[in-house]
This record gives structure tokens, C-alpha cells and sequence, in this order.
């Protein structure tokens, strides 16, 4: 079974377009109503798996302050005003869609962002601050930010939305935090890491498929009638991505050493994909299967467009140098592809 969970959670390039298929199938051949009972449990197995391998603790580390405040800047002074703008650009009638893609830009950071810097040899651990910081200025954030932004469009009970979060992050976080701790007293941190650690994302894995299943099969009879939509989805998303990598990669490369600017990079355009979608279909009601949606083709552009990047990091931030054996940097990055607990696919 461990095989071929670590091999989904590996591969949600292709798992998840799998996964909207069966649940387009199980919409229109079947009444998708009884599937909504197994959307708390299914938020809750894709989310805590998530916090058990957070570091919290790297919140309360000094340095790379200069890299922590640029990340910060534009996951919160430019993606969601960029995100805004084009929801409202693309889908003009269709409120929950915008909602979606503004969802997808409001929390920043997932696992992959760890694991990706340590592909392109960036900073890991400005990559792991960067995580924990920006998924709890995220969390505490998006309530705002979607009674500023979106209040008005949509059928938003502001309390209903806080309540979500402190159920969808910050219970996960205290509940992962001690089975981390728990962990690590009983096998030490070598087992921890090693061979527990890597079973986490991909018990998170089931939970993201199963929920993106359900906010397909909820939204299937629409897509049939309308199936252009879907394809309409993916140019919104690629164009935030296209801006967000552009953006990053240019503050990086003007005001940031080499391992710092992509941290940045992956720091920024890395979206916590699992709290957005666990939001959209927990905290708005039938309609937000639609922003669900959204959010899970968000995870199709994300994992290409990171596979991508890395590819091309040298040429744009030039050539790592070269570490010895048993510098610090593999065993970091062993360490954060073990503890990714979202969506990835090594270059």
C-alpha cells in the first residue's frame, strides 16, 4: 500500500487529471448529493498528515531576514491583488470562479516549496522559514483578504470563513505539532525523518485526490452542459503563475544572493494548494464546488510550471557551486522531499 500511496503523491501531475475524470464520470452517472458527508473527513486526512511534518520551530531562527520580508511582500502586496484582477478579467459572471483562483494566490507556501528549492540548490532553510511564516500569516490573512476583496460578490459568512480555518489549520497544526513531538521522543529524529516522515504526504496525497474528486463529481452536470468551461479555467491560472514567476524571479535577482532568490522563487509561487481546496469546498456551500474546482487544475499548472523552473534555474541565476560530500545540503533536501506534504514530482 506505502508504494503506491509515495507513488501517487509523487506523480499528482498525472493523479489528479485521473482523479477529475472518475469524478466527472461518477457526477453524471450517479447523484453526487451523499458525497459532501465525506468531505470533513477528507479535509482533515489531507490537511493534519501536512502539519505533522512542519517545523515550527524554524519560525524562532534568526536570519535571512532581508529574503523572509521580500517573500512576504509579494505573497501579500501582489498575488492577491494580481489574483483579483484576473478572476475578475476571466470570469466576470462567475463570481465563484474568481473566488477560486483568488483562493489559489491567498495562501502562500506548501512542502514543494522546501523540496523544490533543494532541487534548484537554493537556501533550504530560508525555503522552511519561509513556509511555516507564510502559512500562518496566510491563514490569519485570508478571512480579510476575502471580505475586502470579495464580500461583496459573493455569499460570504465572514465567521463561518474563520471558523474554517481554525478547523482546517490551526487545530491540524496544534494536533501534528504533538504527534511530531511524540514521534520524535519515541523513534528519535534520524527514524523520524527517514522512514516515518516520508508516509505523511502521502497520506495527504489520498485526502487531495478524494477531495478533488468530490468538487469534480459536484460540478459535473454543469460541465456537461457547459464543457468549455474547464478549458476556460487554465488560462486565468496561467497567467498568475507566468506573473508570479516573473516577479519573483526579478525582485530575486536584483536584491538576493543566489540560494536566497530561489527560495524566493519557490517561497512565492508555491501556493498551499491543500488549504485553498479544503476553504473553497468546506466554507461556501454548494457553490464552492466551483472555486474547488479551480483550485484543483491550479495543481496541474503549479507542479509543471515548478518542474519547469528548475530546469532553467541555472541559466537564470547561473551555476551552483559545486558541495562536497557530506555538506549539509543533501541531507536537507532528503529532509524536505520526506516531509513534503503536497503535491510534487522530482525533476
Amino acid at each position: 500500500m506505502w508504494p503506491l500511496l509515495l507513488t501517487l503523491n509523487k506523480n499528482l501531475f498525472t493523479a489528479i487529471p485521473a482523479m477529475l475524470l472518475l469524478g466527472f464520470g461518477c457526477g453524471v452517472l450517479c447523484d453526487p448529493g451523499p458525497l459532501r458527508q465525506a468531505i470533513v473527513p477528507l479535509t482533515f486526512l489531507m490537511v493534519y498528515p501536512m502539519m505533522v511534518t512542519l517545523k515550527v520551530r524554524k519560525l524562532f531562527q534568526r536570519g535571512g531576514g532581508k529574503a523572509q520580508w521580500l517573500a512576504q511582500a509579494v505573497n501579500f502586496g501582489f498575488i492577491p491583488f494580481a489574483a483579483l484582477g484576473i478572476g475578475r478579467l476571466f470570469f466576470p459572471e462567475e463570481p465563484y470562479l474568481a473566488l477560486g483562483l483568488l483562493l489559489a494566490g491567498l495562501v502562500p507556501t506548501s512542502g514543494m516549496t522546501i523540496s523544490w528549492t533543494g532541487f534548484a540548490r537554493g537556501d533550504v532553510e530560508a525555503a522552511v522559514k519561509m513556509t511555516v511564516i507564510g502559512l500562518i500569516l496566510g491563514s490569519l490573512a485570508t478571512p480579510v483578504y476575502l471580505k475586502l476583496l470579495m464580500g461583496a460578490d459573493i455569499d460570504m459568512d465572514l465567521r463561518l470563513v474563520v471558523r474554517q480555518i481554525l478547523l482546517i489549520v490551526f487545530v491540524p497544526m496544534a494536533a501534528g505539532h504533538l504527534t511530531q513531538s511524540l514521534l520524535l521522543r519515541r523513534y528519535g529524529r534520524e527514524a523520524f525523518q527517514q522512514r516515518l516522515a516520508p508516509r505523511f504526504p502521502a497520506l495527504s496525497t489520498l485526502g487531495v485526490l478524494g477531495i478533488v474528486f468530490v468538487a469534480m463529481a459536484l460540478k459535473a452536470r454543469s460541465i456537461l452542459q457547459s464543457p468549455e468551461i474547464l478549458l476556460s479555467l487554465f488560462a486565468p491560472l496561467l497567467v498568475l503563475y507566468a506573473l508570479n514567476f516573473a516577479l519573483s524571479t526579478w525582485i530575486g535577482k536584483r536584491l538576493l544572493p543566489r540560494g536566497e532568490a530561489i527560495a524566493l522563487v519557490y517561497g512565492t509561487v508555491m501556493r498551499n494548494l491543500s488549504i485553498a481546496l479544503a476553504l473553497a469546498i468546506n466554507a461556501f456551500g454548494p457553490q464552492g464546488a466551483a472555486a474547488a474546482l479551480v483550485v484543483a487544475l491550479a495543481y496541474v499548472v503549479q507542479v509543471q510550471a515548478a518542474a519547469w523552473y528548475v530546469r532553467y534555474t541555472d541559466r537564470i541565476f547561473g551555476t551552483a557551486e559545486t558541495f562536497p560530500a557530506g555538506s549539509a545540503l543533501p541531507a536537507a533536501v532528503e529532509t524536505a522531499v520526506a516531509g513534503a506534504a503536497e503535491e510534487g514530482k522530482a525533476p
